[in-house]
């Protein structure tokens, strides 16, 4: 019971001694800033609760209604009860998901009332005090609380630059930062020793979870300080942004999960009939904001205690210096010991809980398919720096492509910067087969997971240097390169210093029968001759590329399989021409592209053969294994992607007078992308779980399933999401135009869906027709 006063509710009561305002000046300052203020002010009354800055209820003359939210008068604590950021945080939020009041102005000259103050619109309805949510049903409260979740997600999942908050706060080393803030702040008002302080001011430095991360922040996102629908329940403003910074999200999150750690009405609030369980909670969350665990949970909940506690010390500060805001500041500074010991117990039994997302989350990785603890780690590296630098530096990269011919002479620049960062960060080449001497050592399963992650946006392949065309071309030259040709391409392909492309599909001939293959490889003397057109090369076009693996037919005449070679062009020499790029659904791809090449007595030496004349084949059939397993992972971290954004939009976006989420049809899609989502996921585990264990070539059915399924399976996807978002679905204001276009290319690139389900019904039916043949 003794807690219960943390989340007391705003009533309106008199005007305390000592918080009075001088309406005269007052008065004429909204006259004058406040259109549609129309004095004199008939109606002041002071809002109980809060305990930083004072809150008042304004009427004018036409009734209507206002909030003002001020300084505190007297000596104040350096950096605290910053209404001028309350207001600049709330004005670049109005067009967000996040509700938030309507702000009217920002008065930072003294000589009006006394202190700095702003001025908001009133917004009817219910600030709740309780979070156990007495006479609420249990339905009600599943709402409320899941709409606490999407409000905090959608707040964690905005682009704070794209809405000029790059100064809002200083970008990374949040929690050492905060932890010093508090720690002084605490000093500062301290009125009493409390050891349990003293603990955790040591003990939080040396235990701040690896990996940093930098949101919005709201800094006290409790329901206290959200107004719910008068008669519904979901959150209509989130208020009192006193504390919002840009940080790290889970400070956030931790905060709001303390009334699962402190006793409020007898019993923690999961105990309470239609409250979700604290996994449920976090899982809804790691859902909305694509995370999917949260390990070192307690650290979260000890800092938010420790955090409280040193802002009820401020209060109980202020209560003994006479210009606290609320009249039970006495009470409510007398929880600081409280709450800190509760810190304590939490921080030594730190180990004991981690919490993940639910399996409906969009796990990258299904518990039944293990990977090792070193694998999760760099999954956890990759989310973040996806998630943290490449992702809102798309824009940057689109920016800076060039205009006209520039487009295929220059790459952007923000792409080699990006590299350097993952290089840095050992985030580099993680598509090495196992067995390579000098890659990471990773399994196909721990991969698949790593290359989801890569799928998220079209450029974070080539930042960790895992993109294709380059990685197939790698491994080839890996597997069937000479040393020499190792030393010439593989090295500085394994180093980022160089681009390939790879020259199969020729526009004369169905090429996805490779039987077809025209271009001829002519053998004269010490050299081959080419002569050949491909198209849809896609690489080609990056100024950086340098070496081409090509495959003709070097003999018509011998067996079937035994007329194709692949053979290495270098792009430089003469007769090489590049035709024009090739649109995909309209997009040319610049400066990567997708070209037309002829090549006209290409001649290079038979050194540039790779494996021997007639070797095509086979090289081939070892390149399109694991490379796409890459593919489909990828598709479907891309899928997931889609499937955020169509969820974002759904909770957003009203027609026909409700939110497209209350819709059937959008519930429909929804739950029909997250079913297909999770079942390409499972079959591509599978299939690389097969690869590692069986080899490539026992995984071939299962190969060819999930080229089937996986591109189905995006297309379906983002194209619902681009229903969902109508007719900016199919802008460039979105990634999703982009995103289906490479997913239907995928459905050729990977080979004809037609070529893969004959090979599964092939495998299938030779079962029921023993030697005999179709």
């Amino acid at each position: 019971p003794q807690f219960c006063i943390l989340f007391q509710a705003m009533v309106n009561v008199n005007v305390r001694r000592g918080h009075e305002i001088p309406l005269n000046q007052l008065n004429k300052y909204l006259d004058d800033h406040v259109i549609e203020f129309s004095g004199p002010i008939v109606e002041i009354s002071q809002y109980e609760g809060g305990q930083s800055n004072p809150t008042y209820f304004i009427k004018d003359s036409k009734d209507k209604c206002f909030v003002l939210r001020k300084k505190p008068p007297g000596t104040l604590l350096a950096s605290a009860h910053q209404v001028e950021r309350e207001y600049r945080i709330m004005t670049a939020l109005k067009n967000s998901p996040v509700p938030v009041p309507r702000c009217y102005c920002l008065c930072t000259d003294d000589s009006v009332i006394g202190t700095p103050f702003f001025v908001m619109e009133h917004i009817k309805g219910r600030v709740l005090k309780d979070p156990s949510l007495p006479g609420f049903t249990p339905r009600e409260r599943t709402a409320i609380y899941h709409n606490m979740i999407t409000v905090l997600a959608a707040l964690h999942t905005i682009k704070w630059n794209e809405i000029n908050l790059e100064d809002f706060g200083r970008q990374g080393n949040y929690y050492n930062r905060q932890i010093s803030r508090w720690s002084r702040q605490f000093k500062a008002s301290q009125t009493e020793p409390l050891p349990d302080m003293d603990y955790l001011i040591e003990w939080l430095p040396k235990n701040i979870p690896a990996g940093d991360e930098t949101t919005i922040v709201h800094g006290d996102f409790r329901l206290e300080n959200m107004m719910v629908h008068p008669t519904e329940p979901r959150i209509i403003a989130l208020l009192d942004w006193e504390l919002s910074t840009l940080g790290h999200p889970l400070a956030d999150l931790g905060y709001t999960l303390l009334p699962y750690h402190i006793p409020m009405t007898g019993s923690t609030v999961d105990k309470i009939a239609g409250v979700p369980s604290e996994h449920e909670y976090v899982s809804r969350y790691c859902k909305l904001t694509q995370r999917h665990t949260i390990p070192d949970m307690n650290f979260y909940l000890s800092f938010s205690l420790f955090r409280s506690a040193a802002i009820f010390q401020g209060v109980m500060k202020r209560h003994q210096l006479g210009n606290a805001s609320s009249s039970n500041a006495a009470s409510i500074g007398k929880l600081a010991g409280l709450f800190a010991a509760q810190g304590v117990e939490l921080a030594r039994n730190s180990s004991t809980n981690n919490l993940s997302a639910s399996p409906c989350a969009g796990t990258e990785s299904a518990n039944i398919f293990e990977i090792s603890e070193r694998a999760q780690r760099v999954l956890r590296q990759l989310r973040k720096f996806v998630d943290e630098i490449i992702i809102p530096n798309e824009s940057v990269f689109v920016s800076q492509i060039r205009q006209g011919e520039d487009r295929w002479k220059y790459y952007p620049e923000i792409m080699e910067e990006m590299k350097k960062k993952a290089k840095a960060a050992g985030l580099w080449n993680l598509w090495l087969p196992k067995e390579a001497e000098f890659g990471p050592g990773f399994t196909n399963l721990e991969y698949a997971s790593m290359a989801e992650v890569m799928g998220r946006s079209h450029i974070a392949p080539e930042v960790f240097n895992c993109s294709a065309p380059d990685t197939g071309n790698m491994e080839v030259l890996y597997r069937y390169g000479t040393k020499e040709q190792q030393d010439k391409y593989l090295k500085p392909l394994l180093a980022g210093d160089i681009r390939s492309c790879f020259g199969m599909t020729e526009p004369d001939v169905a090429s996805s029968d490779a039987r077809n293959i025209e271009t001829n490889i002519r053998r004269e003397g010490d050299n081959y001759v080419i002569n050949g057109r491909k198209w849809y090369i896609s690489g080609a076009g990056d100024p950086r590329c340098t070496i081409c693996i090509l495959m003709g037919k070097t003999d018509s005449n011998a067996q079937t399989y035994r007329q194709q070679s692949m053979i290495l062009v270098p792009m430089d020499t003469e007769g090489v021409s590049v035709v024009r790029p090739c649109n995909v659904l309209g997009f040319d791809d610049a400066p990567h592209g997708h070209m037309e090449i002829t090549f006209t007595n290409v001649v290079v030496p038979k050194e540039n053969i790779l494996l021997g004349e007639g070797r095509g084949f086979e090289i081939a059939q070892g390149r399109l294994g694991p490379g796409r397993i890459h593919h489909c992972m990828r598709l479907i971290g891309l899928a997931e992607r889609a499937l955020h954004e169509m969820c974002l939009r759904s909770v957003n976006r009203v027609a026909f007078g409700k939110h497209l989420a209350r819709h059937g049809t959008i519930q429909a899609d929804i739950a029909n992308s997250r079913v297909e989502i999770d079942q390409c996921r499972l079959l591509t585990l599978k299939a690389a779980h097969m690869i590692d264990t069986l080899g490539a070539k026992e995984a071939r059915g299962i190969i060819a399933m999930i080229k089937v399924a996986a591109p189905t399976m995006a297309c379906n996807v983002v194209d619902r999401a681009m229903q969902v978002h109508g007719a900016k679905g199919m802008s460039q204001d979105t990634f999703l135009a982009h995103a289906y276009a490479g997913a239907r290319s995928l459905r050729f690139a990977d080979g004809p869906d037609e070529v893969h389900r004959l090979s599964i019904a092939r495998m299938e039916l030779k079962q029921y027709l023993g030697n005999a043949k179709l």
